[in-house]
């Protein structure tokens, strides 16, 4: 990601604070009483089921983790195993807030299952479209526009590439990109300098966990698509509009037991996708 990891402080105005309190306003007393049931911290992402029934996922961060490397070091970077099941989700949504991106990631998982709690109760939101599917299609593009990125994501750089659209990846690790790909890498760091120019923006849900998407949508032009994808985005849709965001691509778990068995076993996208968990797309109008 290209944008600095989350600063150390208390509980900033950001974008995933307002997808926090918007979700704990509209639950009301519903969540306070919600527990941790299971949780799983898989390779590729991290799920949580809560003890209603509802799941939630974000993106493990493992690249970010380089203790990971250090039991005794690591420990210190991760939740307590042994000691999640049975939390309060509130509790746990307190590590929204520090700098350890696992424990971010397992606040994510469970803001997440906490708006799907939401949709349980009250159905889609109201005044939002809503479609199933991936989010790619939701954007309008048009030959010649410009689309910036964020990180490298296989699936969006070949149809992008099969349509002819110019478009530029902003990775901070180009060693993720195929040598095909290459020509579109640039480092993470020139953000400023590309997402300005750039027709559509699109960006993975992980922004969310090291805090960088607040920072790269500051940077959008006026008029410019934005879209936030991938199971880390929590469906909830006020505070991506009031940001510029058009599109927010994320995920319904339909099966948690299931899901959380397959990320137990390494499972990623490939294996859920259709399986337990859904895509869902909010098409947002922007103030």
């Amino acid at each position: 990601m290209p944008i600095a990891p989350w600063p150390d402080r208390h509980i900033p105005t950001t974008l995933l604070a307002e997808l926090h309190a918007a979700v704990l306003a509209r639950l009301g007393s519903d969540a306070q009483s919600l527990r941790i049931a299971r949780a799983v911290l898989g390779i590729f992402f991290t799920g949580v089921k809560l003890d209603n029934g509802a799941g939630g996922l974000c993106a493990t961060p493992v690249k970010s983790v380089p203790e990971a490397v250090c039991c005794p070091s690591s420990a210190k970077a991760m939740p307590t195993p042994g000691k999640i099941a049975g939390r309060l989700a509130t509790q746990v949504l307190d590590d929204l807030y520090r700098p350890q991106d696992l424990r971010r990631a397992l606040a994510i998982a469970t803001l997440n299952a906490l708006a799907e709690t939401l949709w349980m109760r009250d159905g889609p939101p109201a005044g939002i479209d809503v479609r199933e599917g991936d989010a790619f299609s939701a954007l309008s593009l048009q030959p010649g526009q410009r689309v910036a990125l964020v990180g490298a994501f296989p699936p969006y750089m070949r149809e992008l590439r099969r349509r002819g659209q110019p478009f530029n990846v902003l990775e901070l690790d180009p060693a993720t990109l195929k040598p095909e790909e290459l020509p579109y890498y640039i480092p993470g760091e020139r953000a400023p300098e590309v997402i300005p120019h750039a027709d559509v923006f699109i960006t993975t849900g992980t922004t969310l966990i090291n805090g960088s998407l607040d920072g790269l949508l500051r940077l959008l032009s006026p008029g410019a698509q934005a879209a936030v994808i991938g199971p880390t985005a929590t469906l909830i849709a006020h505070p991506y509009a009031a940001r510029g965001v058009t599109v927010v691509g994320g995920t319904r778990v339909v099966a948690a037991d299931d899901l959380l068995d397959l990320l137990a076993e390494g499972g990623s996208g490939y294996h859920f996708f259709g399986k337990t968990v859904e895509r869902v797309t909010l098409c947002l109008t922007t103030p």
